[in-house]
């Protein structure tokens, strides 16, 4: 009797760490999180602070590594002062998926944010479409 209460609270203590254990995304996990937050924003009748003013990232230059232009869209984005609480998840997203302290932003450039977030949507779907085909193959 004794050996198998012994056993069966080690499995219940096992499973309560287990349990209690925070469940870290994948980074596909958490790249599908920043499109479907995209989408959200985009679905609205309008992008919230759409006529603010933000760099420019140039998600086409295929010579940036994707993290590099993913920190960079995210420095545009904590720059949005006016709407920050609504950019906040997707911003927190993006810095767990580059995982860098900073980059470098050129701000030369400028568009509107109605126009960058679909943007980095159309980058957003491209990479999780690269990282997908990638991972079945």
């Amino acid at each position: 009797m004794l050996p198998s209460l012994k056993t069966t609270f080690t499995l219940l203590s096992l499973l309560q760490l287990i349990s209690s254990r925070a469940m870290t995304p994948s980074p596909q996990q958490i790249l599908k999180e920043v499109i479907l937050l995209i989408q959200q924003l985009n679905s609205g009748v309008q992008v919230p602070c759409n006529d603010t003013r933000v760099a420019q990232v140039t998600f086409m230059d295929r010579k940036l590594p994707d993290q590099e232009l993913l920190c960079q869209a995210d420095m545009v984005l904590t720059k949005v002062t006016r709407c920050k609480e609504v950019y906040e998840p997707l911003i927190t997203n993006l810095k767990r998926l580059h995982g860098k302290k900073n980059c470098f932003l050129r701000d030369e450039n400028e568009i509107y944010l109605r126009h960058f977030l679909p943007a980095l949507g159309n980058f957003t779907q491209g990479m999780y479409r690269r990282r997908g085909s990638s991972a079945t193959q």
